[in-house]
């Protein structure tokens, strides 16, 4: 028996240890695909988990360890509402981390919600690929959460993007919500460099065991689609999300960073 998908845990008592240990690792990636390629580029998580995560990177001294002049923001997911929504995870990123740093407009590539759900993914998917040009969609790193409900992005269970064989950006329709969701689809996130997970909290206990340990069932655990074909897939925990999977960690010492 293993862990699914082969993922690094990195378990850290309290949540503000986990987010210090993400923010490290963000810095490192940004600087290395800085030095290699020119650029860093990130597509980044919605939700209230990385909220926190933003408003530290924003700040002293995370700011001055990396040139946010060279770091382009895509979004791994969008709610469809105006971007001066309280539920917009684009006005949430610019209150927290764009307004901040004083990243330029250019830099940050948000979905465009004045468009039909289906016109504004498949306007997204065509700004990534120009984006990317004659190359791979391969983003540096892809911020994920997950919801008690095992979803990750916009990809909740028993939808139809879970399907979706593109790479690319797609609309879905989720019930619970009522609701449209833009969300970059798992053919994508997979193509990553890297995609590292935040998650802590009592709440997301259960959700972190099935995704982690269960049989492959992604109608049920749609977590379980994430697993880059050739890049890095890291899990950032505190003790209460780990709670569950932490009584394993006998049988997998060496996936736990």
């Amino acid at each position: 028996m293993a862990l699914n998908n082969n993922p690094q845990l990195h378990i850290y008592p309290t949540p503000d240890e986990v987010l210090a240990s993400l923010a490290d690792y963000f810095v490192e990636l940004a600087n290395q695909a800085i030095a290699t390629h020119g650029r860093f580029s990130v597509a980044l998580s919605g939700g209230n988990s990385p909220k926190k995560l933003y408003e530290l990177l924003a700040s002293s001294p995370y700011r001055s360890r990396v040139i946010w002049e060279k770091v382009d923001f895509f979004f791994g997911d969008e709610r469809y509402v105006p971007h001066t929504d309280p539920e917009s995870n684009y006005l949430l990123a610019k209150k927290t981390l764009f307004a901040p740093l004083h990243i330029a407009s250019a830099q940050v590539f948000a979905v465009d919600t004045a468009l039909s759900p289906a016109e504004a993914a498949r306007r997204y998917t065509q700004t990534i690929e120009h984006y990317f040009g004659s190359k791979k969609a391969r983003f540096d790193l892809v911020l994920l959460g997950l919801g008690d409900n095992s979803h990750t992005a916009s990809l909740f269970p028993h939808t139809t993007v879970l399907q979706e064989a593109g790479v690319g950006a797609k609309e879905v329709f989720v019930e619970e919500k009522q609701a449209y969701r833009i969300t970059l689809t798992a053919p994508l996130i997979n193509q990553a460099q890297a995609v590292a997970f935040l998650v802590y909290g009592t709440d997301k206990a259960a959700a972190v065991q099935r995704v982690l340990t269960k049989e492959r069932n992604v109608k049920e655990f749609p977590a379980q689609l994430i697993a880059p074909a050739s890049g890095e897939l890291h899990w950032f925990l505190d003790a209460d999300a780990a709670a569950e999977v932490q009584k394993l960690k006998g049988s997998w010492t060496s996936l736990f960073g």
